[in-house]
């Protein structure tokens, strides 16, 4: 069909679009094949088009697309599909983020991995914020840049060319046979990335993986606006001053909540923020200890992105290694942080701990004390100087609501930087942005951050910045609901299963504010050998979440989400959260998420039915 065929296409859908393709931030595992993910939704939504089918039923009949708003979604696929349909290509090679300069960083960065030489050309100027001195020396890439009047007379180059230009119109793109991949850059809604040519496909993945871990792919809000332009239809643009009040709002609620006085950050989500903590801390270990080697420390079985995210940059950057941190199970964070920080000053080398509290899955909380002290504790290199003191980069994803860095609390006397993703209860799952925050030992740390979180066009759009205004001021009630909810569902199901291993946080730590509304259950099982056992409670833990997703669909969901304005959500973290996690530090277990707006009444009863046919068989 012609190009035109397919911008008509686009807008009869625009008119029909699920409202989920707008609205959710985490994708449908039952309706997601993860080994056909980057391709289903597509394949199927071509065939659609050749039909001209465009009723909403229909729409919401296809596979999830990707897995995440970060990696694509829905309307992210659509905006490729449309431009890939103008530009007579395979839509893999058209790759959108929300970000205008992370598709430049994912070649370099694919480039420097492969030992590639690197040519940036642009026809306008760079923008202001693309700052080549930083991306050279802070993270190791190596590029030549040459502005040029016209793409007529490109040369060949040994290496790889990239083209950028900056344009309202996402449509057109130059197929220049020395171009290797074309970059149009939008004002507004963030970029699109072409990968020209046969012989650059091997780089697709790589692109892709880039924006699942240090980026995300274009929103659903800008990837709806950009189809509206291609078919005509005047897109809104938010004002200046609208995103400004909005985000002076964020600012002072963050402020309260957390009990610290320093500039939040906003992000595009929770993974943005982490990229730019990490790699303003690589740049202020540069700057102010050259030479000594930088290490991450971060749990093996934490969250997944994280996890994969901390290796990326060492294997990218010089000097930067990761370091394991036990903190589950029979293992103890405290004693794990001593440990390393010890070894670590033995290297005379620079720390950098991340971790979660509660951790993820198994929702354990340290002895904060004893935690603050392994963190306080002076230790000396082997010349008998004071090793450099640590950062603590605490994800309080699960518990948002408690102060830790504020003055007097309980991590104000450790240099320490906290961040959530604000896709869980500071957005009710409207949006994806993350945020940070710094004690007032670590204030001087936010400048290099925010320098990073800039670099990299990652900071939170406007919409999300309105959204975590209407939804933050609420979150500290919506976070105390949930828990009375889950408490509840946690006590009913020990009541009900007492064989069953629950982990949640004690009511004692809930008197001192930490009140997830998160579990994990480790169901009874059975077998004569430990694979049997492993086995069988693999297959209770799919058929207890089938059931109360079939029982109550209108509710319970077989999600990864978390902090949502309703529902309850159930995943096994080994197969979602933890999938880039070594198979030996997985976890098999169920994870479950509830919201202050459910029928727990109804939830009960489900697994109920569920009790008594596991002991009926």
């Amino acid at each position: 069909m012609s190009q035109n065929n397919a911008l008509e296409y686009i807008r009869k859908i625009l008119s029909t679009i699920p409202s989920d393709w707008l609205k959710l931030t985490t994708h449908r595992l039952d309706i997601y094949n993860e080994d056909q993910a980057k391709t289903e939704f597509t394949e199927q939504f071509d065939a659609l088009y050749r039909a001209d089918r465009h009723d909403t039923s229909t729409l919401e009949k296809l596979p999830t697309a990707y897995d995440y708003i970060r990696l694509g979604h829905p309307l992210s696929c659509v905006l490729e599909w449309t431009i890939a349909q103008q530009n007579n290509l395979n839509p893999n090679q058209v790759i959108g983020f929300s970000s205008r300069t992370m598709p430049i960083l994912a070649v370099l960065r694919k480039n420097l991995i492969d030992k590639r030489n690197t040519r940036i050309l642009h026809t306008n100027p760079l923008p202001d914020f693309f700052n080549s001195n930083d991306l050279k020396r802070v993270y190791g890439y190596n590029f030549s840049l040459e502005k040029i009047d016209s793409t007529e007379h490109i040369s060949e180059y040994n290496g790889s060319t990239i083209l950028i230009s900056q344009d309202n119109d996402l449509t057109v793109f130059d197929h220049h046979p020395n171009v290797d991949f074309h970059i149009r850059i939008h004002p507004h809604f963030g970029s699109i990335i072409l990968v020209n040519g046969d012989r650059n496909r091997h780089f697709i993945p790589d692109i892709q993986h880039v924006r699942r871990r240090e980026s995300i792919a274009m929103t659903p809000a800008n990837c709806f606006a950009a189809l509206s332009s291609m078919v005509g239809e005047a897109p809104n643009v938010p004002s200046v001053s609208e995103r400004k009040k909005h985000q002076d709002n964020v600012v002072d609620v963050i402020q309260s909540i957390t009990g610290t006085s320093t500039t939040a950050l906003l992000g595009s989500s929770g993974l943005s923020i982490q990229y730019a903590i990490m790699m303003g801390l690589v740049d202020d270990a540069k700057t102010n200890h050259p030479g000594k080697g930088i290490r991450f420390v971060v749990p093996p079985n934490c969250y997944g992105g994280t996890n994969d995210q901390a290796r990326r940059v060492a294997a990218a950057v010089d000097g930067v290694s990761v370091v394991d941190l036990p903190v589950d199970g029979d293992n103890d964070m405290v004693n794990s942080v001593e440990r390393v920080l010890q070894s670590i000053a033995k290297e005379d080398a620079i720390p950098y701990i991340i971790a979660e509290i509660p951790t993820n899955p198994r929702v354990e909380v340290p002895n904060l004390s004893n935690l603050r002290n392994a963190l306080s504790k002076e230790r000396y290199t082997p010349s008998g100087n004071p090793a450099i003191d640590p950062v603590f980069i605490l994800d309080q994803t699960f518990c948002p609501n408690v102060q830790f860095l504020g003055d007097g609390k309980m991590l104000s006397s450790v240099r320490s930087i906290s961040y959530v993703s604000g896709s869980k209860f500071p957005s009710g799952g409207k949006c994806t942005a993350g945020y940070c925050v710094a004690n007032d030992l670590a204030k001087n740390l936010l400048h290099s951050i925010e320098r990073h979180l800039t670099l990299c066009d990652n900071e939170a759009t406007d919409l999300q910045v309105r959204f975590l205004a209407e939804q933050l001021p609420s979150m500290n009630q919506r976070i105390y609901d949930a828990y009375i909810n889950t408490r509840e569902f946690v006590n009913f199901i020990n009541k009900e299963l007492p064989e069953a291993k629950i982990n949640f946080v004690s009511e004692e730590l809930a008197k001192h504010g930490f009140t997830p509304s998160v579990f994990s259950l480790d169901l009874p099982t059975k077998g004569t050998s430990a694979e049997e056992r492993e086995q069988y409670k693999r297959r209770l833990n799919k058929k207890l979440i089938d059931m109360m997703i079939g029982k109550i669909p209108g509710e319970s969901k077989y999600c990864v989400s978390y902090g949502q304005l309703k529902g309850c959500y159930w995943t096994i973290p080994a197969t979602s959260t933890q999938g880039t996690t070594k198979e030996e530090d997985k976890d098999y277990i169920a994870r479950v998420s509830l919201s202050p707006n459910l029928n727990l009444e109804e939830h009960k009863r489900v697994f109920r039915m569920f009790v008594k046919e596991i002991k009926g068989e």
